[in-house]
């Protein structure tokens, strides 16, 4: 389900094939989206050091008409949860600086991911999870606590699940796979030759495979079926935040579609388990 980018995100996705003046009112409108939208066209050149011709030729490299639409659907991109699409951590950037970006990053980037996830695709996932006998959960690198927490999630549908970060364990596993068995493979780009080929292996057996990924990936293509997480993160760059965040949201929707599919008789089953932790814990003040 394709998702139409907003403004702010069209600017940072063509900001490296901008030319050099253009780039340059792209940097200012990204460093401060909020306080762009209070410029005059003036005002907007002499920050980004430029002619008045040349912030109308930026905006119509953008399909907008002139510079009162280019504020207004800055706006409107603010609205719609973007405000953090390009803040990047800076080497200068104070704790209060950084500690902002990152928390908005992470509020943006799932709130893209909310919008471009299709429903069809997480019904099709609880429906592979209800029918399974039993569900495998692989990840590796960062996506490998992902399938942990999976673990933890998903053993209470008393059914028999297991979480693997070991590359060899996967294989293993997929080579005896049986019909019936579900592998839930996590990978954000979905590019990881081990998961694909463990993927297929699980496939060729007989098993049903579950990707959590990218779109269009070679992970999606050897999967049963997949639930497609956008890519607003580089985490061919940068050390993956955004993208674990996203991923372990992923969980829970699938999480919650169980336990509602399981109806309320299923109830008892999740509230037993919470009181055998009363007695571990000291009470409430």
């Amino acid at each position: 389900m394709e998702r139409v980018r907003n403004l702010l995100e069209q600017i940072q996705e063509r900001l490296d094939h901008l030319n050099k003046a253009e780039r340059k009112v792209a940097e200012v409108i990204l460093h401060n989206p909020q306080q762009a939208t209070r410029y005059s066209i003036a005002a907007l050149a002499q920050a980004a050091t430029v002619s008045e011709p040349t912030v109308n030729r930026f905006c119509r490299s953008f399909n907008v008409s002139g510079y009162p639409e280019l504020k207004l659907q800055l706006a409107q991109s603010l609205a719609s949860g973007a405000a953090y699409v390009s803040r990047a951590v800076s080497a200068d950037d104070d704790p209060a600086a950084y500690t902002q970006k990152i928390f908005g990053s992470a509020i943006a980037s799932l709130d893209t991911a909310c919008q471009q996830i299709d429903p069809r695709q997480v019904s099709r996932a609880v429906d592979m999870m209800i029918q399974a006998r039993q569900i495998h959960f692989f990840g590796l690198g960062a996506s490998a606590p992902v399938a942990q927490d999976a673990l933890h999630k998903f053993f209470r549908f008393n059914l028999p699940v297991s979480a693997h970060a070991d590359v060899l364990m996967q294989r293993m596993l997929a080579s005896v796979a049986h019909t019936g068995e579900l592998f839930v493979i996590i990978s954000y780009t979905g590019r990881t030759r081990e998961l694909v080929e463990v993927a297929r292996t699980a496939r060729e057996n007989g098993a049903s495979v579950l990707g959590l990924t990218a779109a269009g990936s070679p992970l999606d293509e050897a999967c049963s079926a997949s639930v497609n997480i956008p890519l607003p993160e580089d985490t061919d760059i940068y050390m993956p935040m955004t993208s674990r965040i996203i991923q372990l949201t992923v969980l829970d929707v699938l999480a919650t579609g169980m336990t509602l599919r399981r109806g309320s008789d299923f109830q008892p089953h999740l509230r037993k388990i919470k009181e055998s932790l009363n007695a571990s814990r000291y009470p409430l003040l």
